[in-house]
């Protein structure tokens, strides 16, 4: 009989202890959340981890002083944006985003750069961005090398992608005639010239079946705008780098889904 009950209890306690391990989670819900060790609170005031193995988004970001965000801070910059805006929208994305960019920089220092960066760009990255051309202009290049050159940086773009064409996304040179230093200049032909620079980008990118995101109408609202310009008169505040931030991050949500 003695041992007939302690049977009887020894069942009960798995029992008791499979219902209350069951019980305990049903009630947990799963919180994603951005970062490896980040947390959250769920919606029964407990706090999750999410898995270790959660695998972050990389972003590389090609360009020059607009990519590397001349005269604002880093999370200000439209590649560090970016990512914060997909995020938002629940990516999983990596921050900050690596760049690869010098204030100054033409399509031949960019393709040079790629050599030299340090650190060096690794394995495949989800998505990469490509805005270059406005020092070929302001240095008067020749629109044919531009061309030349472009189509490599893009080629470079696509390797880094994976070979994944829907990855990579071109942005357009902005204005710089728009803005406070430029209006002293000759905006308008400055804007003639950024107009055939950008034509021969876009003809470019869109013949390799790549996404291009027309930014420069949205500069050029910085000769009406003056918040959308940085401290220097020169480059572009936060406020306009959001602006390009949600334009392509718009796209680049299109494909992560």
């Amino acid at each position: 009989m003695q041992g007939l009950q302690k049977y009887v209890f020894g069942v009960l306690t798995v029992v008791a202890s499979f219902l209350l391990l069951s019980a305990g989670a049903g009630c947990k819900k799963k919180v994603y959340t951005y970062g490896t060790g980040d947390t959250a609170m769920n919606g029964g005031g407990g706090i999750i981890i999410p898995p270790t193995d959660t695998v972050l988004k990389r972003i590389l970001a090609l360009g020059d002083s607009y990519t590397i965000g001349q005269s604002v801070t880093e999370p200000d910059r439209f590649p560090n944006l970016t990512s914060m805006w997909l995020r938002q929208r629940g990516a999983n994305m990596q921050y900050p985003v690596q760049i690869i960019a010098r204030t100054g920089w033409t399509t031949a220092d960019l393709l040079n750069g790629i050599t030299t960066a340090d650190p060096q760009p690794t394995g495949t990255y989800d998505l990469v961005t490509l805005l270059i051309g406005v020092n070929n202009q302001y240095q008067h290049r020749d629109t044919a090398e531009y061309r030349s050159q472009f189509t490599q940086c893009i080629n470079k773009a696509i390797a880094f992608s994976g070979g994944r064409k829907n990855r990579v996304f071109v942005l357009s040179i902005p204005d710089w005639g728009a803005t406070t230093f430029g209006r002293s200049s000759n905006p308008a032909q400055i804007a003639i010239e950024i107009d055939q620079f950008n034509a021969i980008n876009k003809e470019v990118t869109l013949q390799m079946g790549i996404s291009y995101t027309d930014i420069t109408p949205a500069t050029r609202q910085s000769a009406y705008d003056p918040t959308l310009l940085a401290s220097d008169g020169l480059h572009y505040s936060a406020k306009e780098h959001s602006v390009w931030a949600a334009m392509v991050g718009e796209k680049m949500l299109a494909v992560l889904r």
